[in-house]
């Protein structure tokens, strides 16, 4: 499958940029203490025979997603459930962002690793204005919320471009891990958001 010219460009910037290399290398310790742990089967998805972190992904897009749905159409009755839906989101998040960390530690080539740490920290934004927009519908600012959401899902679309590069393109365009590289003779595996501390929720 043959990347559009406007996104290749995003890539190859990516692929380029060497100041990505000291997110990546950051993240790659991270999944390396992660995966030493008891935890460390489960968060790669051993028993699921491919990487656990695709399947997670759909926790928080599909609360935020259905945020946004209840946004447009739901009025305000709905506001409360969106509320909800947000801050469920970004619970999720943690988990998700550690089975991606475990996966990144598997990454050899230097430019995936680089679109990698990209994508980790274009989530870590788009998390936080999810963090944002729910902090402000609790506290009645729900125009503001809503519109804080739709930032974040922007942005969350544009880092899930890059994560999909990762999961499918980096491997042959199977979506298995070890398949082939990509047209550029690539090779790696999905890779993740970083941690958001439950904390930062209040």
């Amino acid at each position: 499958m043959r990347t559009a010219p406007s996104l290749r460009r995003l890539l190859d910037r990516f692929e380029q940029d060497s100041r990505l290399d000291r997110v990546a290398d950051r993240a790659e310790a991270a999944g390396q203490r992660l995966g030493s742990t008891s935890a460390g089967p489960l968060l790669r998805g051993d028993g699921l025979g491919h990487p656990l972190h695709p399947l997670l992904t759909d926790l928080p897009i599909g609360c935020w997603t259905s945020a946004t749905v209840l946004d447009l159409v739901g009025g305000r009755r709905s506001r409360r459930a969106a509320t909800r839906l947000v801050g469920l989101g970004v619970a999720t998040v943690p988990v998700v962002a550690a089975a991606g960390l475990v996966d990144v530690a598997s990454i050899d080539d230097r430019r995936t690793r680089r679109v990698g740490a990209a994508h980790a920290a274009g989530n870590v934004v788009a998390t936080m204005f999810y963090v944002w927009s729910w902090r402000d519908r609790r506290r009645g600012r729900h125009l503001r919320g809503v519109l804080l959401g739709l930032i974040g899902g922007t942005l969350a679309s544009v880092t899930g471009y890059l994560g999909g590069h990762l999961a499918f393109a980096a491997n042959g365009g199977t979506g298995a891990p070890g398949g082939a590289g990509n047209d550029r003779g690539e090779a790696g595996e999905v890779v993740a958001e970083v941690f958001i501390d439950p904390a930062s929720l209040g």
